[in-house]
């Protein structure tokens, strides 16, 4: 069976914040990080260290800028417990610390750090899985090292080295009982006595004043375009985080709607998983109902959580045969992307345009046209839908909200300069440590005829030998070894003009020129924006019903309040090929 050897947890800095073993004598921390640092990044999760002895596979994740190891020696390690172990760690220092997780929260908190560090494995072996049921055994509040120190008859006031002082802490466990060891100090088995929830993902005794629930559907885009603007590729990755404030336990059914997609598929069970493809749940979903029904029955985790993930082809099930076929435009997506390389007189400036798709029918997109009525200022953000309805009902499509747009453009590495930026809406920069520009666009900005930036580029300064003689933006860049007496025919040309053999200056055509300067356009460009009260999916929240008669702790009078958020995102996501 796989084990878990120990976790170390450093800061954006590389220094150690803790150090917890639970079985074995691992490698120490700062053996391992150095040998983690010198692959360059971006660093696999899962590196082999032969030079070690015994041999060592390192396992890693990075969350909030903080770097989580966790060494194993053996041979039969399952690679994806060990990584899912850390992950799940960091997910329950957010629970209890708050998000995002800094090295502060923790090294101010190393009292309920070590907690949870000995509740979610005894001995290397996971116990604990669930961030939401650590509560029922984690101790949190001012009183909670005084109590430890207290059971070891130090008084509460103490200074304990690596508890106070900024230094890491040192943890072990070992089997057939928890133990920790702080700097030397023994602890007992935690003060809370509870067995645990029979819920696994759910904690015990839930109460809250309001009760509440809320869903948000959040889709990122991955978009390919050919130059011509025809899609090559087109993929939302979406998921659904749900949020739970309702006392007792609640037994839940939510139905989804495709908007229309996949009709004809059989019932609805079938149309969804059209759609939806590649879907994971949280373990509280009934896979029994949404297999057979297309819904997803489930008893939440109180608080927030992510219910569901998955991933829709845009292009339709038909996509082998439509890519390269259909237009931009038939994704009913709010901004889209064109260029222009060669321009000028000398060929080396490029356009860049930012245009509102239209549909084949030559009217605005889908999201474009009702995006117009709202980009003042309306909120768009989604649905909050009255308490007394039985179900939510779908958000409110009519008024997305557009988030600003921002074009970014990776220039190539001859690229000297670029010498003007000429925006006609928004700002626009260009930044010499990527080698690239990006202009920023706001929403209010962003109407019926777009946004438009031009670049002047500027290429390398030739050098002597096989460069000698290249026209670099527009000019000859031809040097010469002369005296006071050389004839004028011995100096550069200038622009628009090559010397010939016989030492006569004749014109450059543009086609040479923009044929010269072709090397210095850029080749791709990506696009970033967000859209409030939008799926790219066509997904759509069609009820949340709450079974009274399956739900434990809630009377028949208990109406939680209901609401629903739709988002889509692209973060680079829509790329045009050059």
């Amino acid at each position: 069976m796989s084990a878990i050897e120990a976790v170390y947890i450093f800061d954006e800095h590389n220094n150690l914040l803790l150090s917890h073993t639970y079985t074995g004598r691992p490698p120490p921390p700062l053996v391992l990080l150095p040998l983690y640092l010198q692959h360059a990044a971006p660093r696999p999760s899962v590196l082999y260290f032969p030079s070690l002895h015994p041999s060592t596979v390192l396992y890693s994740i990075v969350q909030d800028n903080l770097l989580f190891l966790s060494p194993s020696s053996g041979t039969d390690t399952e690679p994806l417990l060990i990584l899912e172990f850390l992950h799940r760690v960091a997910d329950a220092l957010e629970e209890f610390l708050g998000s995002p997780l800094l090295a502060s929260k923790i090294a101010s908190n190393y009292d309920i750090v070590a907690q949870i560090l000995a509740e979610v494995a005894d001995a290397g072996i996971v116990c604990h899985g669930e961030a939401n049921a650590l509560r029922d055994v984690v101790e949190t509040g001012p009183g909670v090292l005084n109590n430890l120190l207290g059971k070891v008859g130090l008084p509460g006031s103490t200074a304990v080295p690596g508890l106070q002082g900024g230094g890491p802490m040192v943890m072990s466990g070992s089997g057939g009982g928890i133990q920790r060891t702080v700097s030397g100090l023994s602890a007992l088995q935690p003060a809370q006595t509870a067995q645990g929830s029979a819920i696994p993902w759910r904690r015990n005794n839930v109460k809250h004043t309001s009760n509440e629930l809320y869903v948000d559907i959040v889709e990122t885009l991955s978009v390919t375009l050919a130059p011509s603007g025809r899609l090559l590729s087109a993929f939302a990755y979406g998921s659904i985080a749900f949020t739970s404030k309702v006392s007792g336990v609640p037994d839940l059914l939510l139905s989804l709607s495709t908007g229309g997609k996949g009709a004809g598929v059989g019932n609805r069970g079938d149309q969804l998983r059209a759609v939806m493809e590649r879907t994971v749940f949280h373990p509280c979903v009934r896979l029994g109902r949404w297999k057979s029904e297309g819904v997803m029955s489930f008893v939440p985790p109180d608080g927030r959580f992510a219910l569901c993930g998955y991933e829709v082809d845009l292009l339709g099930p038909e996509a082998p045969l439509t890519a390269g076929k259909s237009t931009y435009g038939s994704l009913g997506l709010p901004a889209g992307v064109e260029i222009t390389i060669g321009l000028g007189s000398s060929g080396n400036e490029f356009e860049v345009r930012l245009t509102q798709p239209t549909t084949s029918g030559g009217g605005a997109s889908i999201a474009t046209a009702s995006l117009q009525s709202n980009l003042s200022g309306g909120s768009g953000i989604g649905s909050r839908l009255s308490a007394n309805k039985p179900g939510i009902g779908t958000g409110d499509s009519k008024a997305p909200s557009l988030d600003k747009l921002t074009m970014r453009v990776p220039l190539p590495a001859a690229v000297r300069n670029v010498t003007e930026l000429r925006p006609s809406k928004g700002e626009a920069h260009w930044s010499p440590a990527d080698g690239s520009v990006e202009w920023k666009v706001a929403a209010k900005d962003f109407g019926p005829l777009g946004a438009v930036l031009r670049c002047t580029i500027q290429g390398p300064l030739a050098a002597d030998g096989e460069n000698a003689g290249a026209v670099l933006n527009g000019m000859t860049a031809t040097t010469y070894d002369y005296t006071d007496d050389e004839p004028a025919s011995a100096y550069q040309t200038l622009d628009g003009q090559e010397k010939q053999s016989n030492g006569i200056a004749t014109p450059v055509s543009r086609e040479a020129k923009v044929e010269k300067s072709r090397e210095l356009m850029p080749t791709s460009a990506t696009l970033s924006f967000g859209v409030k009260g939008w799926l790219a999916s066509g997904l759509r929240v069609e009820s949340l019903l709450l079974d009274n008669k399956k739900s434990r702790g809630l009377g028949p009078e208990v109406k939680p309040y209901k609401g629903v958020k739709y988002l889509t995102v692209s973060r680079e996501g829509i790329e045009l090929r050059c």
